[in-house]
């Protein structure tokens, strides 16, 4: 039976949800991960696989949301609660460029206060200084708080951010897209029709998004097959995800630390069985972030094409305890170790041109060893 639902994924035909969650269920690692890395080659034949340079940068950790999961969020009262100002964020991006990086994902909680003209302004601040970075910022759950707060449509909203300078839409606040799920571990959040639709409507204007998921909290295999499915239902509508990232959740300093954490051999397993079940998905990426640099390596011979990005800053994962660094370095070789040529790559997946990677490279270089001379020394 296993063997019969691989060969039907490996010849390209959809399999079942039931024939996924068969698979979920199976014990045989790498046998489920031979058939995915069958699937990804076959996609992807090309000697190279991908990575990218960017920065998480977060203009602020207030959030009228509660999400049990999550270490980062501050509420509106706190006094921890922060606001980036506009000439720290753009420092951010002057760091990123003049390391080589192309594009910045920008998110925040639920602020209470701002309206859409404050990240309209945001978005033109950003496009003024640095016009060739991807803006790759606000998560659904942030563009639907964006619509309440200003009581206006979603096509309204998404075309003035695009106009203001919004590139693409991430995935986060994907979780799993159950509400039996959402209801229990987040309240005043966005729930799973009204984030799929974010994407729609996003797809609708002509933009480009991420999809993700995050599991090992709450949720049964079947639900995880059930999230799985409706990102796929909506890339038949749409076309419009570039790639899509699962990580396992990372229950330390949240409110759900009860919860072991999920390890790599589940986390695994669900990356093969995605790349088996999301047939019109282009690209997966490895989630070394959560997983290390071991496991984000072998992560590409279990149906990932892409390592993700460099991420030049990261906070979400960080405050919840799970801190892995890498250099550009160190993922290059995580690549080249396997077989394959490390490259650059944009938001869209095409190639940065060889010049300008050989300007990363050597820059991010100079960057690492100046950290080894002076281990204080971090980006602002």
């Amino acid at each position: 039976m296993i063997a019969e639902i691989l060969q039907k994924s490996i010849d390209g035909e959809r399999i079942s949800n039931a024939e996924a969650l068969t698979l979920l269920k199976s014990g045989n690692l790498p046998i489920l991960g031979a058939a995915a890395d069958a699937v990804s080659r076959g996609k992807h034949p090309e000697s190279y696989r991908t990575y990218n340079i960017d920065r998480n940068i977060n203009y602020t950790n207030v959030c009228t949301a509660v999400c049990d999961f999550c270490a980062f969020y501050r509420g509106p009262k706190s006094a921890e609660g922060y606001v980036l100002p506009r000439e720290q964020l753009l420092a951010k991006i002057g760091e990123t460029v003049a390391l080589g990086g192309n594009q910045i994902l920008l998110q925040g909680g639920l602020h209470p206060k701002f309206k859409l003209d404050w990240y309209e302004e945001m978005l033109r601040d950003i496009k003024s200084a640095y016009p060739m970075v991807n803006i790759h910022g606000f998560s659904p759950p942030e563009i639907y708080h964006f619509t309440k707060m200003n009581k206006l449509s979603l096509e309204e909203v998404l075309t003035r951010l695009q106009k203001a300078g919004l590139g693409s839409l991430p995935g986060g606040g994907a979780e799993i897209l159950v509400d039996r799920v959402r209801d229990e571990i987040t309240r005043g959040k966005v729930m799973s029709d009204d984030w799929l639709n974010v994407m729609r409507v996003w797809h609708q204007l002509g933009g480009r998004s991420s999809a993700t998921m995050m599991f090992g909290h709450v949720e049964t295999l079947e639900e995880r097959i059930e999230h799985l499915d409706r990102l796929r239902q909506l890339q038949d509508e749409t076309g419009g995800f570039t790639a899509f990232i699962c990580w396992t959740f990372q229950p330390e300093n949240t409110e759900l630390t009860e919860i072991p954490p999920t390890g790599s051999y589940e986390y695994l397993k669900m990356l093969a069985v995605s790349r088996l079940y999301l047939d019109n998905f282009d690209n997966l990426q490895s989630s070394w972030v959560t997983q290390g640099l071991k496991v984000g390596q072998v992560s590409l011979l279990y149906g990932a094409n892409d390592m993700g990005s460099l991420m030049i800053e990261e906070n979400v994962v960080a405050e919840a305890g799970t801190v892995h660094y890498l250099t550009l370095d160190q993922i290059r070789n995580a690549i080249s170790e396997i077989g394959f040529q490390p490259r650059q790559r944009d938001v869209h997946y095409q190639l940065v041109e060889d010049e300008l990677e050989s300007k990363a490279i050597t820059a991010n270089q100079a960057w690492d060893a100046q950290k080894k001379q002076s281990p204080l020394v971090q980006l602002a």
